[in-house]
């Protein structure tokens, strides 16, 4: 529904806004008519009439077709997202990945660069990630580069934190935390950088492209080498004062009593020792199996379930569920979201043991969530980063109608 605003707030932020509504309309549910628009944001068929002509002219919708709008009159026409309308830069960021891929409007990945090694220091990164961006950009043709919205930047924070947890003991990745990637990406390229943790990114990317099309309120849950998570209430994605909201790969935990874990002399570890594809990897290696650097290479014991797959679900889903309760305890959510870098029907079988144990456990008068499984599985992160520059500018955030739009963008944009 479109937000009604009084006098003296910002008219050009309120154009924006509504223009964005009719965007989000026509992502979630596909070709519409002016009148279904009208009907589904609540503005008039005037306003929506300028709307649709100004996004048309913009060449960010396009028309489908037409079909009878009820049972008389004449055909309705039928306006769409235009997938050439928009394209984004997508650079994911990790301790053994570097990933670039081009997606058009509708979120779809045209091409990719994908490179699975140690990450280097950051300034030879650097050369490497604006070579990719030369090449993925070679897809659009020259009159359609003007179209790109950004590059959108993925990364963990702290990524020389917890490396005995995650089998780094004896690597340097120090240097990438005092380094803007962000800021010095966009100066090698010229093209405005949004910058996120890997996490909210995946998660941005739920809700502008995946269960945001259903759901205003969900938390969120990525297994990857680290678990990852995060949070969306009212359509917003919940950030944090550091960025670092529903970070649950550091929720205090008691320590796993497999005989693959990390020794740990204080009284509580932390979840991704035990509810990761680390933690996974760590205990299939402990089992005498050999697993090399590329998580995809778990996929084919978890497909046939593995003795020592299913001690670590035991230990992962008995230290996941407390956390995920609490999440579901303090935000109130109706939904949680559990996607994956591998599946093999991994996600499958966490989603139905979680959703046993918080049955079994829910207090009373409380019931459990909605489990659902996320969109994009190992292109979570990817597809993620690729939507930053899109949100950020083509998204109806509340926050539009507080402040200047150019000054909230130059908040997420290096």
């Amino acid at each position: 529904m479109a937000t009604r605003v009084g006098q003296g707030r910002n008219s050009i932020n309120l154009r924006r806004y509504n223009e964005r509504l009719v965007l989000q309309v026509l992502r979630r549910v596909g070709p519409a008519s002016k009148a279904d628009l009208a009907r589904r944001t609540n503005l008039a068929n005037s306003a929506i009439g300028n709307i649709v002509q100004a996004l048309e002219n913009d060449g960010l919708v396009e028309l489908k077709g037409r079909m009878l709008d009820g049972q008389r009159g004449q055909p309705a026409t039928l306006l769409m997202l235009n997938p050439k309308g928009a394209f984004g830069v997508g650079v994911r960021l990790d301790r053994e990945l570097i990933e670039t891929v081009l997606t058009d409007f509708n979120g779809e990945i045209l091409t990719r660069r994908v490179h699975r090694q140690l990450l280097p220091l950051p300034q030879d990164a650097l050369k490497l990630v604006c070579r990719d961006i030369k090449d993925v950009l070679k897809v659009i043709p020259p009159r359609q580069r003007e179209r790109l919205a950004g590059i959108g930047l993925a990364q963990p924070y702290n990524l020389g934190a917890w490396l005995n947890e995650l089998g780094y003991a004896g690597k340097d990745f120090l240097p990438w935390d005092d380094y803007d990637f962000a800021a010095e990406l966009s100066r090698a390229t010229g093209i405005p950088v949004f910058s996120e943790n890997d996490a909210n990114a995946a998660v941005i990317a739920e809700l502008f492209y995946g269960c945001g099309r259903r759901f205003d309120d969900f938390a969120y849950v990525f297994m990857g080498a680290v678990i990852g998570g995060g949070a969306v209430i009212a359509g917003e994605c919940l950030l944090g004062a550091s960025g670092n909201a529903c970070d649950i790969a550091v929720m205090p935990v008691p320590s796993s009593t497999l005989p693959s874990a990390r020794p740990n002399r204080a009284a509580w570890d932390i979840l991704l020792s035990r509810a990761s594809l680390n933690a996974l990897e760590r205990h299939l290696r402990h089992s005498g199996l050999h697993i090399g650097s590329n998580v995809a290479e778990l996929e084919p014991y978890v497909a046939q379930r593995h003795p020592a797959v299913m001690e670590w679900l035991d230990d992962c889903v008995d230290a996941l569920a407390p956390a995920l309760r609490s999440i579901v305890c303090l935000l109130d959510v109706p939904v949680l979201v559990i996607d994956s870098d591998v599946d093999a029907g991994l996600i499958d079988c966490l989603m139905e043991r979680l959703r046993n144990l918080l049955q079994q456990q829910a207090p009373e008068a409380r019931s459990v969530p909605e489990f659902v499984r996320g969109t994009f599985g190992s292109d979570a992160g990817a597809v993620g980063a690729a939507c930053l520059p899109m949100f950020f500018s083509y998204s109806p955030r509340a926050e539009i109608l507080r402040g200047s739009v150019e000054s909230i963008e130059a908040d997420h944009a290096g």
